[in-house]
């Protein structure tokens, strides 16, 4: 999408950088008054006379006051981030430097940029399409390899490419049904039904690979969910210190002590786990607080995405486990079972627990089978490799559209099934085109925009 809306023709300014003292801040200016508003500022030369993608060092002076020596990096329309004139402003990193340099250039008639204006302008310039401009959102706050490379991968158009593809074949059909439209009364057919069947077919196929790809997205963008739930004293707080490697949650042998929900954040095989230790279950307690805390395990239980059952394998019943393991199907919650305090009786475990295949031994204590328990959460967590190579879908608003589009697909083939006249099945293929428009933002509105942007940090 190109264009204008609402007046996009002024210029914007904004600290690029993070607010706080450092050694550098960056002031991006973008518009088409960039150029004309830093040279009243630069004394040094005339900038406006000087090349695209050049550096510039000298001083800034607002009338008889110096502000700053800076570099200065010149970028001309179209050959920018924005698509329009930028210069960014390399300053000292006080944050007074940069609010008078900020000052001086907004009293040129530049106004400050909203949380990211500059993407928008960028997309609305038609440098990025809406996916990409979201993955670059997305990139920013990306906090492991995973989600650093599946951002990436569709801020480079590799999502992008994808629905490019679907929406090509799309309008390449809808446009021969068009065709036959006007020329209802020769009854004509242009378009051939058999292979816009098969069309349909791949576009179902590619659909439900995207669709089912969120499970996976969501993972890697947000994180998973982790309950460490178990009866008081089974090893909770040892297990979450073993797996941190450091001394977070209180360890003693009285059993309650953990009043409480303790939650810390693990980064495994590139994937973020939230780990929480909750309360030791008892069904019985008289302690009001003991009983809040036990309340609260419950919860989190409920929520996590994994919930590992911590139970100490000298202490726990055959019959206790089994009606744990039935209560968590019952509820379709993901589980792992993990027998603590094997230290050397490992064998005598496995036999009282035969009845349970799949069942962790560890000792969180000695930091005995640790990793296995850590490969086993990745696995449950991700079901099977993650190919960043790929396109993974992350956002929740192309997920929504996806599905809505799966449903499109399937009318066009109940009607390619019937036999429906040409002027239905044009309609359903626009309504197909409408989900892919919207994900691209080839079909988008203000209000839109301007909710999805203002989630951006300002400055990009």
């Amino acid at each position: 999408m190109s264009g204008q809306l609402r007046g996009w023709d002024d210029t914007i300014v904004a600290l690029a950088t993070p607010p706080g003292i450092g050694a550098i801040g960056i002031i991006r200016v973008s518009g088409p008054n960039a150029f004309t508003a830093v040279n009243e500022l630069f004394p040094s030369k005339n900038l406006q006379q000087q090349a695209s993608h050049t550096l510039h060092v000298g001083f800034l002076k607002d009338k008889d006051t110096m502000l700053d020596e800076v570099v200065l990096s010149l970028f001309k329309s179209p050959r920018s981030y924005t698509g329009e004139d930028v210069i960014e402003i390399s300053c000292h990193g006080s944050p007074f430097i940069q609010e008078n340099i900020m000052q001086a250039i907004t009293a040129k008639g530049v106004r400050v940029a909203k949380p990211g204006e500059f993407t928008q302008r960028a997309f609305l310039n038609g440098k990025l399409d809406l996916t990409q401009a979201e993955a670059v959102a997305d990139l920013i706050a990306s906090n492991t390899e995973a989600s650093r490379k599946t951002a990436l991968h569709s801020m480079r158009g590799g999502f992008s490419s994808d629905l490019h593809q679907l929406r090509e074949q799309l309008i390449r059909f809808s446009a021969m049904i068009e065709l036959e439209l006007d020329f209802s009364q020769e009854d004509v057919e242009f378009a051939d039904r058999t292979a816009l069947t098969n069309l349909i077919n791949q576009l179902n196929q590619s659909t439900a690979r995207l669709i089912s790809s969120f499970q996976l997205g969501n993972v890697i963008k947000n994180g998973v969910q982790v309950a460490i739930i178990g009866k008081p004293n089974a090893g909770k707080s040892t297990l979450l210190n073993t797996l941190l490697n450091e001394n977070r949650a209180i360890v003693s042998d009285i059993a309650g002590t953990t009043r409480d929900t303790i939650e810390e954040i693990l980064n495994i095989g590139g994937v973020l786990f939230r780990l929480i230790d909750t309360a030791g279950i008892r069904e019985h307690t008289q302690d009001l607080i003991e009983s809040i805390g036990v309340e609260k395990s419950f919860e989190k239980m409920r929520a996590a995405n994994v919930v590992i059952y911590l139970f100490d394998v000298d202490e726990v019943a055959i019959t206790d486990l089994q009606i744990v393991v039935t209560n968590f199907k019952n509820e379709k919650i993901q589980y792992l079972l993990i027998g603590n305090k094997v230290d050397g009786k490992e064998a005598m475990a496995q036999q009282k627990f035969v009845s349970f295949p799949g069942i962790i031994f560890i000792s969180a204590k000695e930091n005995y089978h640790i990793d296995q328990l850590k490969n086993a959460l990745v696995s449950r967590a991700i079901q099977g490799d993650i190919n960043t190579e790929a396109t993974i879908v992350t956002n929740a608003r192309h997920f929504e559209a996806l599905e809505k589009l799966s449903l499109a697909l399937a009318d066009v083939k109940n009607g390619l099934e019937e036999k429906v006249p040409g002027d239905l099945l044009a309609l359903d293929i626009r309504q197909c085109l409408h989900y892919l428009g919207t994900i691209t933002g080839q079909i988008t509105n203000e209000d839109q925009l301007d909710f999805i942007f203002s989630k951006f940090c300002i400055g990009k």
